[in-house]
């Protein structure tokens, strides 16, 4: 099989184990708000979430190996195409129309992209200055995206793609350099890129983790676009990667990128399911006045020193 199909099949595969994992954070992150890392940590749902992140970075490690930035991150768009449909299932509603749209949109864009963005299994690696500079750059820009006291949301998100792609960045370099026969697996460029991908990649889990607060639609689109840029950023610059075809492949590149963005925007444009209604039949009074007429509920009881106030006598 070709390296470059190779690395779409395996990316295939990694953005439907992505999409899982971002619908199972979404669903435990707006059922717990306020709930803490040591509170997530006890949490069986969350840690099957974690399980599904980990099947789907592995399956993106092997595509890295061989397929070069260019390709391979792109597809991580497709994440967001198959979290559409498992979160509209879980919320008991059909896809819309806009959505189908949004998933065409998407896929007509990576299809351009792809088309001129295919080539060899990568050879180039980031040397290990290029490696710390990105890594350093990388923190300072999260450091002020998701700075503390910064109301979760989009700027997280952000910050979540980011880390996320330039761990993939890194994760290719770890990947090419360990296979190669000249290079020794515990050599200290090798050992000491894994523990910036490890760190990134903890850093992508826990911001994302706290960017889908506020739901799953915009902040899974943030962050599917700026991981697939910040890798491409990096493969372009310093890996030596390119597009075929010229200006022309280049145009075509922006176009399909354009029209896979407006894709993913649709995408995220998803409603939020309204939560299920209290029965009054259920054995708790609370339930009983939930249940009432919103003008009932709205009764204003007076207070002591307010006329009609009634005092039982003494």
């Amino acid at each position: 099989m070709n390296a470059t199909l190779l690395a779409v099949v395996l990316s295939l595969f990694s953005a439907v184990a992505y999409a899982a994992a971002a619908v199972a954070q979404e669903r435990l992150a707006s059922r717990n708000p306020g709930a803490g890392l040591l509170r997530m940590l006890r949490s069986g749902a969350w840690w099957s979430s974690v399980l599904l992140n980990a099947s789907a970075a592995l399956l993106h490690v092997v595509a890295l190996k061989y397929g070069p930035l260019t390709v391979v991150q792109p597809l991580g768009a497709l994440t967001l195409v198959a979290a559409v449909p498992m979160g509209a299932r879980i919320a008991g509603r059909r896809v819309g129309a806009t959505e189908w749209r949004g998933t065409a949109y998407t896929l007509l864009g990576l299809s351009a992209i792809l088309l001129v963005a295919s080539g060899s299994a990568p050879g180039n690696v980031l040397s290990t200055s290029e490696a710390v500079t990105v890594a350093a750059v990388t923190a300072a820009l999260i450091g002020v995206l998701a700075r503390p006291g910064t109301r979760p949301g989009l700027r997280h998100a952000s910050a979540s793609g980011f880390a996320s792609g330039v761990a993939s960045a890194l994760t290719q370099t770890v990947t090419v350099a360990a296979t190669d026969r000249s290079e020794s697996l515990l050599s200290l460029q090798v050992v000491g890129v894994a523990l910036l991908v490890a760190a990134f990649a903890a850093a992508g889990l826990l911001l994302s983790q706290t960017a889908y607060r506020d739901g799953l639609g915009a902040p899974l689109a943030v962050v599917t676009l700026a991981n697939p840029l910040a890798a491409a950023i990096i493969g372009l610059s310093l890996l030596g990667e390119g597009l075929r075809g010229g200006a022309a492949g280049i145009l075509l590149a922006l176009a399909g990128a354009g029209l896979a963005s407006w894709g993913v925007l649709l995408l995220s444009r998803v409603p939020t399911p309204t939560p299920a209604p209290i029965s009054v039949e259920e054995d708790h009074p609370v339930a009983a006045v939930l249940a009432l007429e919103p003008s009932l509920r709205d009764v204003k009881v007076p207070r002591p020193s307010e006329p009609g106030h009634l005092t039982a006598p003494r």
